[in-house]
């Protein structure tokens, strides 16, 4: 069960294919193909919201005049800047939210065992929760996204969460891309986090797909780590992925090292008669001397 602390977000009500969400002060209704359940709340709660995303019309936002074209909210101890985009999403996924806090914490725990601060590559990285969760921590980061919005929209939330001369190196890139040069440079990263893409598409049109692709980013990463890695963190969003797809393929990538996995699904949560919505899975794979 999802314990992270609601904050600026709450998942108010879910069901008959759509969630119900707040963002601090405003709340939208958005698909959710996992909510096959009927919904808890009159429509008189879901026709109040400020807008509502419809895919079944073409992409479409409705009212989506009454949010306004840019807000923050503070989730998990992290400042982020939403925006209702064309493609229904925020910039935030809020289902990462233990993933995030579980990252501070465990960020902070090595690094006050190690002598430098933890070399962090955050790849698929988005608009960077992982990223600052982990520089929160105390991590030197490598964040990488192929598309050159997000990574502006990632450095803007770094700014806003005081974060805007951390040691993060921002990356425009096709991943696998970069994982061979990384390799071929001689870098090294003590912790990878990685959320790929169901389907994807690079700068120059490099297509990537999670069901051919997975593997060989995995074994890419297996190779930029450090003498003494100290985990992995795999997700994924994609339809038929349960926790064990993810905890076979990471376990395998990783069985020449000492270590566990644990692995779950990523939920939306809000009050506790809320019903919990799955919205993806996790793998963590962490070296035998990390506490988790």
């Amino acid at each position: 069960m999802n314990t992270a602390t609601t904050s600026d977000y709450e998942l108010l009500d879910s069901g008959d294919g759509r969630k119900l969400e707040r963002f601090g002060d405003y709340t939208l209704v958005r698909p959710c193909s996992q909510a096959v359940w009927k919904s808890t709340l009159s429509s008189r709660h879901w026709d109040a919201a400020n807008a509502t995303f419809d895919r079944a019309e073409g992409n479409q936002w409705h009212n989506r005049g009454n949010i306004p074209t840019e807000w923050k909210i503070t989730t998990a101890g992290i400042t982020f800047i939403l925006s209702g985009t064309d493609f229904g999403h925020l910039g935030i996924f809020p289902e990462q939210r233990n993933q995030w806090e579980w990252l501070q914490k465990t960020v902070q725990l090595l690094n006050s065992e190690r002598s430098e601060p933890l070399k962090v590559l955050n790849l698929f990285a988005y608009s960077g929760g992982s990223t600052l969760a982990s520089a929160l921590g105390g991590a030197h980061l490598c964040h990488l996204d192929a598309s050159k919005g997000m990574v502006q929209w990632a450095r803007r939330n770094a700014e806003a969460n005081g974060l805007a001369n951390h040691p993060i190196r921002w990356i425009v890139d096709d991943a696998h891309k970069f994982l061979s040069r990384e390799i071929r440079r001689g870098n090294q990263y003590d912790a990878i986090i990685l959320d790929p893409p169901t389907f994807g598409r690079g700068q120059n049109n490099e297509m990537y797909k999670i069901e051919k692709d997975l593997q060989e980013t995995l074994n890419l990463c297996r190779q930029l780590l450090s003498e003494n890695p100290a985990f992995i963190l795999l997700s994924a969003h994609t339809p038929g992925y349960s926790p064990v797809v993810l905890e076979n393929v990471l376990g395998q990538s990783m069985s020449q090292y000492k270590g566990s996995t644990s692995t779950g699904e990523m939920l939306l949560t809000g009050a506790s008669d809320v019903l919990p919505t799955p919205c993806g899975v996790y793998s963590r794979w962490m070296a035998s001397s990390v506490d988790s």
